[in-house]
């Protein structure tokens, strides 16, 4: 996706999900557990306002952090003073500009740009679902995006360099190959005892997996987000070793949290 359509996406989700968190600002959000929206709300205004102090200062921000005002400014209200400031440094910069990232890969403007367009998708749904509106489709592009996202640059990308907090899952691990598959990409995700390897699936030959996860770009992300609604059945077709399954969901557990 080209830094302008990250940006068209981020301004789109985030609309969305300003007009529908005022509707039940206490309601719980059944994909956040412990949360409200009003939590959520606060969350993700925290997060616009840290990477654009990192976009802004060249790093990621520690000390002091988060501001008092994260606290005590009304949720809708530091939300919209949030997604200003984050905007106005995008607008302030190129795409390749550095900017501090916990990323190694990419440490610049548009590694953030990428990440907030896709941190807010999944928020945008989350509100949906906290306050009982309905959930639009995520757009196949920045779907497709998104699952590449999480499994190479969260998942794959953490165990190499935070193997550690992987080892419960990994050490008692047989190794496994899962499919991720839809109309528009495919991902082949090998696991082994201290790694995990994400290829292009359409390139990964005829060879054998241990299971297949198959549905639109959409219904993907949100499955291997969580992002499902609890106790309905999900459009996401599974076929296979359950365990493999199980693996490449606490995977993305530990890689996100």
């Amino acid at each position: 996706m080209q830094h302008d359509r990250y940006l068209a996406c981020l301004a789109a989700d985030q609309a969305r999900f300003r007009a529908v968190a005022p509707l039940a600002l206490a309601a719980p959000v059944p994909t956040c557990p412990g949360w409200t929206v009003a939590d959520l709300t606060r969350h993700l205004s925290e997060v616009y306002l840290h990477k654009a102090a990192a976009i802004r200062e060249g790093e990621e921000p520690t000390e002091g952090w988060p501001p008092p005002q994260v606290a005590t400014e009304h949720p809708l209200a530091l939300l919209d003073h949030a997604y200003l400031v984050l905007t106005e440094q995008l607008a302030a910069h190129r795409p390749g500009d550095p900017a501090g990232s916990w990323y190694s890969d990419d440490q610049t403007v548009g590694f953030w740009a990428r990440r907030m367009a896709q941190e807010t998708v999944i928020h945008r749904i989350d509100a949906e679902l906290g306050t009982g509106s309905p959930v639009a489709p995520v757009p196949a592009d920045l779907a497709v995006d998104g699952v590449d996202e999480l499994l190479r640059v969260f998942v794959a990308y953490s165990v190499r360099v935070w193997g550690q907090s992987f080892r419960e899952v990994l050490d008692a691990s047989p190794g496994h190959t899962c499919l991720v598959r839809t109309d528009a990409a495919s991902w082949l995700v090998r696991s082994g005892p201290d790694s995990v390897m994400v290829e292009d699936g359409a390139t990964s030959g005829a060879e054998p997996v241990d299971a297949t996860l198959t549905g639109s770009p959409s219904d993907v992300l949100r499955r291997l987000w969580n992002r499902e609604l609890p106790g309905r059945p999900s459009p996401v077709e599974v076929r296979g070793d359950p365990a493999a399954v199980e693996e490449l969901r606490r995977l993305v557990v530990i890689a996100t949290q």
